[in-house]
């Protein structure tokens, strides 16, 4: 059976690169997560788990993350990537993630009503929000990333 984290950190990035992979690289760089083996997990932040605004994790690490992305190759196009945490008082919380061709405040917005709404489909009281984004301006092949980062 895998520990279950008992920390989150939500970071967010952007990036150019020669190719896709490379943009979407990149943006993990960016967002400081880069060299780590992230574990794509979805929507439920474990009871107790704490934010923290940051904390080291060994590069290499098999790290549990929920994130969303987005790769565009259209030069000019506005992305965004944006990460929601809501933390309930007694027991779980939801963590949501959000891209689109749309500006960051916009990215933010959608991803804290779909936090909001995942609490009420659970019938729970959200006790506080954290929300990043990152936007970009595609010059040739651009990436957008934002994540929530679990830990022990």
């Amino acid at each position: 059976m895998l520990p279950t984290p008992k920390k989150v950190k939500l970071v967010a990035g952007s990036a150019e690169g020669p190719t896709p992979l490379n943009a979407f690289d990149n943006a993990l760089l960016s967002a400081g997560i880069g060299n780590l083996n992230l574990i794509r997990v979805t929507s439920i932040l474990p009871p107790g788990c704490i934010h923290e605004e940051d904390f080291p994790v060994p590069p290499g690490s098999l790290t549990p993350a929920a994130y969303g992305y987005l790769l565009s190759s259209q030069p000019g196009q506005e992305i965004a990537a944006a990460i929601g945490v809501g933390f309930c008082e007694e027991d779980y919380g939801v963590i949501m993630e959000f891209e689109g061709h749309c500006p960051k405040e916009e990215a933010e917005d959608r991803v804290a009503e779909m936090v909001r709404d995942g609490f009420a489909a659970r019938g729970k009281r959200l006790r506080e929000l954290k929300v990043l984004a990152a936007s970009h301006r595609v010059e040739r092949e651009g990436a957008v990333l934002a994540a929530a980062v679990l830990w022990y």
